[in-house]
């Protein structure tokens, strides 16, 4: 059956501001929650106030951090918001991504999905030194990734969300976990689905936290198959928008390139917003796994996925690619 239990929730997100409990739900990664604490328990021990005595500058601190380091470099922000997810979807929020290589570790920074791509580490390190100086010795790394992805989405215009607190850093890490738990670009709607499902989220998960993807760039390696062989036929993707496919040649040619960037939400790159949803309804999702919210099909019951014109009403998506 195709994903239309998906568009619907596309649709809403592209015509509304994110809902702070439903852009950053609060599962078993403790990424965050929705409604007030007062009188309420976080089922993973986790809770917003949890270093209200030992370090309540805490947040001040990582927040001032993060405003001198997005202002030198405005990319930093989204590259901080994917350390996290990076961070999470492999042994659960626990700064496992942090750890370096030694007798006993084999780092998760060697993966396929992080290596040369995963940035931020710097910020990171600035934030654990003024947080040392001040409480040495209490505010885990895991917290601070935590912290620094949503300062990062407040400073680009995002939300914010109530945050549970309290998680303990990890002494392993996984290299395998990285390699395979972590959604590749090019991911099929079905494979999207099976990780998500994997960590306890569902479809609408999915979709909200994709909106992640409203701010930063991507490699031009991560969409070249787009462009050139989608199906192994040597074709492009189909349900590319022209203007947007013949742009996107221009960045990144069939041979070379490979480290040009494109911005994965094109209006406005540096914006929390949500432009990223609206543009794939238009066929200008970036990555094979942005636009496949709406063109992905889980199985062969022959009916096609639409999209909006600009007179309000829908074409095929096989219509949305201009041949030649």
């Amino acid at each position: 059956m195709a994903v239309f239990k998906l568009i619907p929730c596309l649709v809403l997100f592209a015509l509304f501001s994110f809902d702070v409990g439903v852009a950053h739900p609060g599962f078993g990664f403790g990424w965050g929650s929705n409604g007030p604490s007062i009188g309420r328990t976080f089922s993973s021990g986790l809770f917003p106030q949890f270093y209200q005595f030992s370090c309540p500058q805490a947040d001040e601190i990582v927040m001032r951090v993060l405003e001198k380091a997005i202002a030198r470099n405005p990319r930093t922000a989204a590259s901080l918001l994917r350390l996290h997810f990076h961070d999470c979807f492999v042994q659960g929020c626990d700064a496992s991504i942090l750890l370096d290589d030694s007798a006993t570790i084999t780092s998760e920074k060697n993966a396929g999905p992080n290596k040369n791509s995963i940035k931020g580490f710097e910020v990171i390190d600035e934030i654990k030194a003024k947080l040392e100086q001040v409480c040495p010795q209490i505010v885990s790394c895991a917290d601070i990734l935590a912290l620094a992805a949503r300062g990062s989405t407040i400073l680009s215009g995002g939300p914010s969300w109530e945050l549970p607190l309290g998680r303990r850093d990890s002494t392993t890490a996984s290299l395998n976990g990285a390699n395979t738990n972590i959604p590749a670009p090019n991911s099929t709607i079905q494979n999207l689905l099976t990780m998500f499902q994997r960590k306890g989220l569902n479809q609408e998960d999915l979709v909200s936290l994709s909106g992640g993807h409203t701010i930063g760039v991507a490699r031009c390696t991560t969409f070249k198959q787009r462009l050139y062989n989608q199906n192994g036929n040597n074709q492009p993707d189909e349900t590319l928008e022209r203007s947007y496919y013949y742009g996107l040649r221009s960045i990144c040619p069939p041979t070379g390139g490979d480290n040009n960037i494109s911005p994965l939400d094109l209006a406005s790159p540096a914006k929390f917003d949500n432009t990223y949803f609206k543009l794939i309804l238009w066929g200008k999702g970036l990555l094979t796994s942005d636009q496949v919210l709406l063109t992905g099909n889980l199985g062969s019951h022959g009916r096609r996925s639409t999209r909006p014109k600009s007179d309000g009403q829908t074409e095929p998506k096989s219509d949305s690619f201009a041949r030649g």
